[in-house]
């Protein structure tokens, strides 16, 4: 690398140049010269290969390189930049900037271009279209922001609409873009507001640095710079240039670099992060030879699979002055914002032709030039296109007919280039064609829509011999290019968005060319994809059916806009129709002839057609034409001409027969593969049938159909349509054989059951071609009613959720559904809870609108909908019929469909089905099959009634469908009417399902005949019959549902009158067993009558749970159950090791430090806790108990399972057995150790003295002084003088274990657990930490939980679940007792440290300050080691509980004296003068503090403040206390803190046996108290806290809450769209995630931020979590709007966030784009959680639930 370091020199160099170098000079010297591109050129060809790319960037530290950048700016800036920013002004730049500036009128367009991330607005009622966006600001001041909005993120790219007026319906302007002067001319050119010689050097300064960028952009060769370029002199240094695909992985990128260019794989991440983002990035530098070294290694590397990675060595001059093009470009950007003026010099410079000709503009050659540069080279001259040529309104149109122009080439270059749509110059159609007047002005001009098609078919190859698009055997690769070609249909929808209000002949005609071209696309598709029935074996590879339907549903709104846009203007839509008639014969004429005639006759009628069968012959999905034509044929329907010139449609091309031919065809698929015949064509079919009902499709394929089926039924003789659908069913010979209403026999079980499905299909096909009347066009509604419909039909199944609604709806173009115009008028609204999601209720008004054959119900949403109707009208106290609901009328077009409902053969068959359901069964018939067919005659019934309404006199009725079923059937065997088999029908005790319909139906007949009969009088007359007739019925009906009720109701009586003589008789045959249970059960409810009275009172009275005075618990014996093996056993210290399943972590809930860095493990003492409390040890539990042994044999068996499993497969489970974790095998609630129950504590020993305090603290100091000298008689050998040891107190006693040795075996179980994860270590029974750890646990645990109950102002005691209270009883119990299997020593050195901080001695050394101590833990330390010192004492005399107290009153006063120096005064406004005795002891004390300590404390005047300071701070320490010395030794609560309110001072004061006046404590005590008090306060470490060093907590702490969050969330998107990553200069972050306990804002889920922990690389938030959760985190991920829950490396979970919208759902993935705001109980939620320790239990239990949570990598979150 010897180049390298002698190239490194010009630095200084520049330096001198730099000093010498005068822009201003330049620009004189510049100014005169004849020829300024060649002065400019020479300047360029010295300087930029000095200042950029000088040497090696790889390899150093991301310091230096950040130096390098900014030095190379700074000289850009200064050398070459300059002197042309003064040539241009002709002064100071930055004078003349402002200058500038000043006389700009700025353009009223926004411009602002969005960054990845940035939230974007577009209004859903006043945007032209949803690519009409704004920015936060601009939205912030528009009318826009109370309208209805959605709220996207950006990709990055695009730019705000704000002020462009074809953007909006109404309001373009924000208030900041809001144009002042609306009478100005905007014709006139800004141009002529600049002077003149500004202009000329503009336009020479322009043409030159732009023709530069411009060649050196598009500059091919590695070696050779462009003429006028080349370097003054020219060393060997070469650059090894890297370029980015999007074929190649990451991965695969970093592991060829390290080979190729021999660097660390830290090093190669950043090379592929950064090649990543900027599309090139140099990975060697040196001369040919060893750079072209490293490109063959590349190339060799990255061609096995694919095409190899691009690389080129390049010359390091070429790549200098490519960087400087680039910051040219930059430069360009920036200095047009200043001037409109310098805006429209620069567009005429990119776009004047060049002497070449055609394409020859500077623009156009950056736009055919594309896609051979690189990303980054790209995004910057995008974005100057944006800021320039689609800025300026006049230059915006003339780019626009270049890029129409050019179209055709661009897009072909884009489907070959790999590169994403984004980093296209193809993404500008975007900006382009949705502008209405530019789209029409190129349509016309450029005959754009014709391009885009032509184009987009020329890319789709792959045809069959009848020219239709042929997608089976797909390469990946063409699949790729097919995904790109489907740009090409946005770019067509972006160009038909918004219909034309007027039409002019030019645009009638370019419309209908394009037209053409779509047919020819649409010819295409015609009968693609055909299948054919398998018979015999089942298919053997599934066939291609994707790539269809997903051009069909690309092609889905286009189809929709183009029936729009034919509905603005007859003319258009006539000659629309005659076309895609004739392509449709063109079709039909293509489809294979040979098919034999065949005459049909039944019920005496005959029609001619041919034979063809859907079961044998080959059949489509995919009609796109037709399905045109049908919509065509609704919008006809709807025009004036349909009924004023009918002679004008072109109705007569095609006959009816050959319409509906294909659709019913596709129809008859769907039937025979609902019937099970098409098993044997696997699954893709059954995919095919599922999306053309899907709601994406069915708009433009199932609907349609129908609608053809109408069309062509309206136009044809009904009976005709029929035989021509039963043929098609293949049901023609059931209905047509002699005897028709005999049911035809078949001697296969599965044809009978497959032709009884088609029945119903075929009639329910039918129902829809009379009934589907809600299409405008079809029957006489609105679109309106539509939507209200499809509602209506999706509530009827069960309240849903808006966004359930929404995805049920068929969506436009515009992405609308319509609901929000239509949901409140059917619906209300329910709000959510805590949980779950806001649902809409169907109004009981519109129950009456319900059609059970709603076509577009799937077979499971029928019978929902059918059981949740019947469900209803028999709560209301209804019949259970579901009657049709009356039908909207038809469009004139459509009028003759009802003739359906009358005709011979549908009776036929109603008949024939009829007289089947007379016999019971034999299945030859089905319940739905009836119930279609009684459906059909009340669809009947109702035209008729309707039509008897509606007509003035007898003469108009066409409809006569009464006296029709009232003949006898037609068949030669004339068994009755239709009326006449639904009389017979009614009482059939086989249909009792059914006979409320039945009821319903003759009831009409009845109403009908009285309608006719009156028809001659008045038609008010004609009503009021009917209802009377109603009421009868409806009495009948009452009167019959009773009687049934009645006898229901006596038949129930009988049975529970038989069971209770059968249980006396039991009983009496029992009588012994019986009468010996009932006397123990009497016995003893009397003997807890005579107990509580006497137990209840003294609890009244006195409850005291430490000290002398204690009241134990009543001695029960305390039974258990072991879950695993059931057998019940009492917890005792000497029986069988009973336990509990636990789960301990390490947390910094409670921390009050979170820079606190973690303490190193092998060297941290945990004796004292710091009061900052930054990490603690938490123990929570599931309250389940077992065994051990049980425990044991259960583990093993969980270590055998993983062992195996890790075997057959790799991966993670959702608990990690190396580290003990197991579930619990009763709840699966994630456990690591366990618990083991001890027995309770012994009542007091009442019969002894108990010490003072001054008596105690002497007894106590001699027991010391005693340990010490032993223990240092041990470590030295030599005897000293004997210390005057205690009476009875014997240093070298053996205490005996109290526990039986399971018992202790569990006990160090759980103390090495803690042990283990409080300080992250292996297991090492030596260490002398083990108990601190233990007792850590238990006092960080309770503090935990006091810290909860006291935010949630729940009482004290009592309100615990079981399984906490469970927990702590066991913790606490357990924590008293591990000090026996420690070394007595080591607990007692423990002691001896701990109690020297109360009182302090000499032979200890570095003892903390009182500041530096949490004074609960060290209460719980000293008491619970204490016990291991009172078990020497041999007198016979227990002290134990009185040592308790006087610890207890020490720490308290010591905790009091701590309060006081951390007191800070505030402004006092209310100070009482009448002193009470608190209040001036408190002051006392104080004074007392300031005589120690002097000036460091401030004087406070008010004894009132100091004592609600007091009373306050030292309140959480006391109900701490008084959790642990309940549960240690199992003391009753008093009743005043069982509930919350008033009086808990005094309870707890007294329940802990301390007055409740505390400065009692220390005024009693004065002269022993005093020298302590001076003592601790003279301590050095006390003055320096309170001078600032180090962190002081001040009391009482406040608990810690998650941070706060804005209301709205896109303020926090806004946040995040500007968060750039912290490692890769400036780059955005593609995933801001934000911590929800800190606040801070990570870059997550990318190479770049990944750190290593523990040896392992680990991405931004697992890396966060232990140094600010210890392991665990929160976070929110921005973009996805999703928290996520993480806990170590391999355990994570998604969890619902805080955030809804206004119908109460969140969105994550912000896929709906709804306004999100937040809930704050929702956020309370996950806060609870948090502090409750409860995220790893919810993440155990999802890793659980859903199994693909665990192969998740958290730990690259």
């Amino acid at each position: 690398m010897a180049v390298a370091e002698s190239d490194r020199d010009p630095s200084s160099a520049l330096c001198s140049e730099f000093l010498s170098f005068s822009a201003k000079d330049t620009a004189s010297r510049w100014l005169v010269t004849a020829d300024l591109q060649q002065e400019v050129y020479r300047h360029l060809a010295v300087y930029v290969p000095k200042i950029l790319c000088v040497g090696p960037n790889g390899g150093v530290t991301s310091r230096e390189e950040q130096r390098e950048e900014q030095r190379e700016e700074l000289a850009c800036q200064l050398l070459l930049l300059a002197p042309l920013e003064w040539l241009l002004l002709g002064e100071e730049p930055a004078a003349g900037l402002a200058h500038l500036q000043e006389n700009n009128q700025p353009s009223p367009l926004c411009g602002h271009v969005f960054k990845a991330g940035e939230p974007t607005y577009s209004c859903r009622e006043c945007a032209a279209d949803p690519t009409c966006v704004l920015c936060m600001q601009c939205f912030l001041g528009s009318v826009h922001r109370d309208h209805r909005y959605r709220m996207t993120t950006s990709v990055g790219g695009g730019f705000c609409d704000c002020g462009d007026a074809e953007a909006w319906k109404k309001g373009p302007y924000c208030q900041k873009h809001t144009p002042a002067d609306t009478s100005r001319n905007n014709e006139e050119d800004p141009v002529d507001q600049l002077p003149v010689d500004l202009v000329a050097r503009g336009y020479s300064i322009f043409s030159i640095i732009l023709r530069y960028a411009v060649d050196l952009l598009t500059w091919e060769q590695e070696d050779q710079l462009p003429a006028g370029l080349e370097p003054p002199e020219r060393g060997d240094t070469y650059y090894c240039m890297l370029f980015n695909d999007e074929v190649h992985t990451y991965e695969q990128v970093i592991y060829t670099l390290q080979k190729a260019v021999n660097c660390s794989q830290k090093e190669a991440v950043s090379f592929a992060t950064t090649v990543d983002r900027d599309g090139r990035k140099s990975v060697r530098y040196g001369d040919f030879q060893f750079c072209d070294q490293a490109k063959s290694v590349i190339v060799r590397n990255t061609s096995r699979q694919s095409k190899p990675l691009r690389v080129q060595v390049m010359h390091s001059s070429v790549v200098a002055h490519q960087c400087f093009a680039l910051k040219a470009l930059s430069w360009l950007g920036q200095i047009i914002q200043y001037s409109d003026g310098l805006r429209r010099i620069l567009c005429q410079v990119g776009l004047q032709k060049g002497p070449e000709g055609e394409n020859s503009s500077l623009v156009d050659r950056l736009m055919l030039n594309d896609s051979m540069m690189w990303k980054g080279a790209r995004n910057i001259y995008h974005q100057l296109l944006m800021n320039s040529l689609l800025m300026d309104i006049k230059y915006k149109k003339i780019f626009a007919i270049q890029f129409a122009k050019s179209y055709e080439r661009l897009q072909s270059d884009y489907v070959k280039d790999d590169h994403d749509r984004e980093f296209s110059i193809t993404d500008l159609s975007v900006q382009i064609f949705t502008v209405p007047s530019l789209a029409r002005m190129l349509m016309v001009e450029e005959n754009l829509m014709t391009t885009i098609i032509r184009t987009f078919v020329d890319h789709l190859r792959h045809r069959d011999v009848q020219g239709r698009f042929q997608f089976d055997r797909y390469t990946a690769q063409q699949a790729f290019k097919f995904a790109r070609v489907h740009s090409l249909i946005g770019d067509l929808k972006y160009v038909l968005i918004s219909c034309p209000s007027e039409w002019s002949d030019e645009l009638r005609a370019k419309f209908l060319e394009g037209l053409d071209a779509f047919l020819e696309l649409l010819k295409c598709m015609q009968g693609m994809d055909p299948v054919v029935r398998q018979v015999g074996q089942h298919i053997e590879m599934e066939p291609e059916w994707e790539a269809a339907f997903t051009l069909q549903m690309k092609l889905t709104h286009i189809i929709s806009m183009i029936q729009e846009w034919c509905s603005t203007d007859e003319r258009v839509l006539i000659e629309a129709y005659r076309k895609c008639l004739s392509a449709l014969s063109h079709c039909h004429s293509s489809l294979p002839d040979g098919e034999q005639p065949i005459i049909l006759s039944l019920a005496g009628h005959s029609v001619e057609t041919f034979r063809y069968q859907v079961s044998q012959d080959k059949v489509s999905i995919h009609l796109p034409v037709c399905r045109l034509l049908a919509g065509l044929h609704v919008l006809l329907s709807r025009t004036e001409v349909a009924y004023r010139f009918p002679e004008q449609l072109p109705l007569g091309e095609l006959s009816p027969p050959l319409l509906i031919e294909l659709p019913l065809r596709c129809l008859v698929l769907c039937a025979q593969v609902h019937a099970g015949m098409w098993r044997r064509n696997g699954f893709s079919l059954i995919n095919q049938i599922y999306y053309y009902h899907n709601v994406k499709c069915r708009v433009e394929m199932f609907d349609k159909d129908v609608t053809m089926l109408q069309a062509g039924a309206s136009m044809m003789d009904s009976n005709h349509f029929l035989m021509i659908v039963l043929s098609r069913f293949e049901l023609f010979h059931i209905f047509s054989s002699s005897d028709i209403r005999k049911r035809y026999r078949e001697a296969n079980k599965d044809v009978v059951q497959q032709n009884n499905t088609l029945i119903e299909e075929m009639l329910h096909l039918i129902i829809m071609v009379v009934g589907e009347r809600y299409v405008a066009g079809v029957g006489q509604v609105e679109p309106f009613d539509e939507v209200r419909r499809e509602i209506i039909h999706q509530l009827s199944i069960r309240p849903m959720a808006h966004s359930e609604l929404v995805k049920a709806l068929p969506e436009n173009g515009n992405k609308e559904t319509g609901l929000e115009r239509v949901i409140d008028s059917v619906a209300s609204f329910k709000k959510p809870g805590v949980t779950g999601r806001g649902l809409y209720e169907l109004r009981p008004e519109w129950n009456k609108h319900f059609n059970l054959y709603f076509h577009h119900y799937s077979r499971a949403d029928q019978s929902k909908a059918e059981e949740a109707q019947r469900k209803l009208r028999r709560q209301n106290g209804e019949d259970t019929a579901l009657p049709p609901p009356l039908p909207p009328p038809l469009f004139p077009l459509f009028a003759s469909l009802v003739n359906l409902l009358q005709c011979d053969v549908l009776l036929a068959v109603e008949g024939a089905v009829l007289q089947w359901a007379m016999e019971p069964s034999g299945g030859g018939w089905t319940e739905s099959m009836l119930q279609r067919v009684l459906h059909l005659v009340g669809m009947a019934l109702l035209e008729e009634q309707q039509q008897l309404e509606n007509s003035s006199s007898d003469d108009d009725i066409t409809f006569n469908y009464t006296s029709k079923i009232t003949r006898p059937g037609e068949a030669p065997n004339t068994s009755g009417s239709v009326l006449a088999l639904l009389e017979s029908l009614q009482n059939a005790p086989h249909l009792e399902v059914h006979k409320d319909m039945i009821t319903w139906i003759l009831k009409m007949v009845t109403n009908i005949k009285t309608m006719r009969e009156r028809t001659s009088s008045t038609s008010t007359f004609s009503i009021s019959p009917e209802h009377g007739l109603e009421e009868t019925v409806r009495d009948k009906d009452k009167a019959e549902r009773k009687r049934k009720a009645e006898m229901a109701r006596l038949r129930r009586e009988k049975i529970m009158a038989q069971m209770s003589e059968m249980q006396k008789h039991f009983i009496n045959e029992n009588k012994e067993l019986f009468q010996q249970s009932l006397e123990e059960l009497e016995a003893s409810t009397s003997a807890a009558a005579e107990n509580s009275p006497p137990s209840l009172e003294p609890t009244c009275v006195l409850q005291v749970c430490v000290g002398p005075r204690r009241v134990g618990r009543t001695e029960g014996r305390q039974l258990v159950t072991c879950i695993l093996c059931q057998e019940e056993q009492e917890v005792r210290g000497h029986g069988r090791a009973m336990v509990l399943a636990a789960f301990v972590q390490r947390s910094t809930v409670l921390s009050k430090n979170r820079r606190h860095n973690l303490p190193d493990p092998d060297s941290h003492n945990p004796l004292f806790m710091h009061p900052d409390m930054s990490l603690g040890v938490h123990t929570a539990s599931c309250g389940h108990i077992m065994h051990a042994t049980c425990w044991q044999r259960y583990f093993e068996a969980v270590q055998l399972k993983e062992q195996r499993r890790q075997q057959r497969l790799r991966g993670h489970t959702s608990y990690d057995v190396e580290n003990g974790e197991f579930l619990c095998p009763l709840c699966e609630c994630l456990s690591n150790t366990v618990i083991p129950l001890l027995p309770h504590a012994h009542s007091p020993d009442r019969s002894v003295n108990h010490p003072s305090l001054e008596v105690w603290l002497k007894t106590a100091h001699h027991q010391i002084a005693a340990l010490h000298s032993a223990y240092r008689k041990q470590s030295d050998g030599a005897a000293e003088a004997e210390t005057a040891c205690p009476e009875g107190f014997r240093v070298d006693f053996t205490p005996q274990n109290p526990f039986s040795s399971s018992i202790s075996e569990m006990i160090t179980t759980f103390s090495m657990s803690t042990y283990k994860i409080g300080l992250k270590l292996n297991p090492n029974e030596q260490d002398h930490r083990i108990p601190v750890l233990s007792w850590s646990t238990c006092a960080f645990t309770i503090q935990s939980i006091e810290c909860l109950l006291m935010d949630e102002e729940k009482p004290l005691f009592g309100s615990l679940p079981c399984r906490q209270d469970d927990c702590l009883s066991s913790l606490t119990r357990f924590s008293a007792a591990c000090w026996t299997t420690a070394p007595l020593e080591t607990v007692h050195t423990h002691f001896i440290r701990l109690f020297a901080v109360l009182v302090p001695d000499s032979r200890v050394e570095n003892t903390p300050c009182i500041l530096d101590i949490d004074m609960f833990h060290l209460l719980v330390y000293s008491v619970l080691s204490y016990s291991s010192v009172h078990c020497l004492d041999q007198s016979g005399t227990s002290l134990l509980d009185s040592a308790h107290l006087h610890l207890l009153q020490l720490v308290t006063v010591a905790h009091l004296v701590q309060i006081l120096l951390t007191f800070t005064p505030e402004e006092v406004f209310m100070d009482q003068d009448n002193g009470s005795e608190e209040e001036e002891l408190t002051s006392q004390l104080y004074n007392i503090l300031r005589k120690d300590l002097g000036s460091v404390l401030p004087e406070v005047s008010s004894g009132w403040q100091l004592w609600r300071c007091v009373k306050a701070g030292v309140l959480p320490f006391l109900r701490a206390a008084a959790l642990f010395f309940h549960y240690l030794n199992s003391t009753v609560p008093p009743a005043d803190l069982l509930v919350s309110g008033p009086g808990q001072w005094e309870a707890l004061c007294s329940y802990l046996s301390l007055p409740s006046n505390l400065l009692q404590l220390h005024n009693s005590h004065l002269t022993l108290l005093e020298p302590l008090i001076h003592r601790w306060c003279c301590h050095p470490g006390v003055r320096k806290m309170l001078q600032g060093e180090g962190v002081l907590v001040r009391f009482p702490r406040e608990s810690n809450r998650l941070i706060e969050l804005p209301e709205d969330y896109s303020v926090l998107i806004n946040q995040a769209s500007s968060f750039t990553c912290p490692r890769s200069g400036g780059d955005k972050s593609r995933a801001p995630t934000l911590c929800l306990v800190c606040g801070s804002m990570l870059c997550s889920q990318s190479y770049c931020c990944q750190t290593e922990v523990d040896g392992e690389d680990v991405g931004a938030c697992t890396a966060h979590t232990f140094t600010c959760g210890a392991g665990l985190g929160l976070f929110l991920r921005v973009r996805e709007s999703q928290v996520l829950f993480v806990a170590g490396k391999t355990k994570g979970c998604f969890y619902p966030p805080p955030y809804l919208d206004d119908y109460g759902e969140t969105d994550q993935g912000l896929k709906r784009g709804n306004p999100l705001h937040l809930c704050l109980e929702r956020y309370r939620k996950i806060e609870r959680l948090w502090r409750q320790h409860a995220v790893a239990e919810v993440i155990g239990h999802a890793q659980e639930a859903n199994q693909s949570l665990v192969a998740i990598d958290w730990q690259h979150l």
